[in-house]
């Protein structure tokens, strides 16, 4: 009779996984970053800014012959909803939580405790939004590389743990991505369910062009633009052509603001913000996509778009 070889055990007692696992928590705290570094692709825009993120973005990780996890990043979850724009936001976030298998809170090791040693009322007002969804947590503290002592760890795991049962409470930098990333992967991977893979191995997003192209063109005018500009502004992208025989794309892209004053600060003095804006936007396109891009821009005031479903609908800010 035939032995199994190890190759034969293996595959017996290891099944393929899959699931939903998202990333949530406040404004900033690093789940973009986080993203990126796992899938070792550019998926998610990243700036100092908070709420750089609006949409739930899917961001797929194939293990070879072991299983697949589709990270799905989130809107930070913040207090401030007065526009419905921040409120889609916070229900996106949630209505991600609420359809995985598994939720990694990220939170800062720098905020999550108040200078009196307890959890920071933020957090306590996830903790309480996601944790009634009924889907499994893990706590993941971020950015313990910028603690000035380990033992500042500890406080933070007492005060959270008192809060709730976590499936696990992992430290980890998300910056470096090292050992502490590769063991909260493989953590999250032994907790989803068996079953096929969900998106092709060779995918890493399932973002369409169009979005990405959009969402690169306002990560810089986050960047170059400051005070309530970033928030006011929104993309669409009113032409996506490709150009075989040449090898390029072409692109106009439409910026989107709620005032006159904020027109004339993006474009700048003889247009020159808009040109910095249009200039280093195509760098990063030509280098996601891989080819030459032609990149026009124009902006048009919408008033009040932020407030109105209709406008954030064709901007791409559904209800979940």
């Amino acid at each position: 009779m035939t032995q199994p070889s190890d190759d034969d055990v293996t595959s017996v007692s290891t099944p393929f996984r899959s699931g939903f696992v998202a990333l949530v928590g406040r404004p900033n705290a690093g789940k973009s970053t986080l993203v990126n570094a796992i899938l070792g692709e550019r998926v998610s825009i990243i700036t100092p800014k908070p709420q750089t993120t609006r949409n739930r973005i899917r961001a797929i990780h194939t293990l070879e012959g072991r299983g697949q996890i589709v990270f799905v990043d989130t809107p930070g979850i913040h207090l401030w909803q007065k526009k419905k724009l921040n409120q889609l936001m916070v229900e996106a976030a949630l209505a991600a939580v609420a359809d995985a298998d598994v939720a990694i809170l990220l939170i800062d090791a720098l905020d999550a405790l108040t200078g009196k040693g307890e959890v920071d009322p933020l957090e306590l007002y996830i903790l309480e939004a996601i944790g009634s969804l009924g889907t499994p947590i893990v706590l993941a503290i971020n950015k313990i590389d910028l603690l000035e002592r380990v033992d500042r760890l500890l406080p933070i795991i007492d005060a959270y743990g008192k809060q709730r049962e976590f499936e696990a409470i992992l430290p980890i930098s998300a910056l470096n991505a090292g050992e502490d990333v590769e063991k909260m992967v493989e953590f999250v991977l032994e907790r989803l369910p068996e079953g096929a893979m969900l998106y092709p191995p060779e995918l890493y997003t399932d973002q369409a062009e169009r979005f990405m192209a959009a969402e690169m063109i306002r990560e810089q005018i986050m960047l170059l633009t400051e005070k309530e500009i970033p928030y006011a502004a929104a993309v669409e992208i009113e032409e996506f052509k490709e150009e075989r025989e040449a090898g390029s794309l072409r692109m106009r892209a439409v910026i989107h603001v709620e005032r006159e004053s904020q027109k004339g600060i993006i474009i700048g003095k003889k247009g020159a913000k808009l040109k910095e804006i249009g200039t280093r936007a195509r760098e990063e396109l030509e280098r996601f996509f891989g080819k030459k891009v032609f990149l026009e821009t124009f902006v048009r005031v919408e008033k009040e778009w932020s407030h109105h479903q209709r406008s954030l609908n064709r901007l791409g800010y559904k209800e979940p």
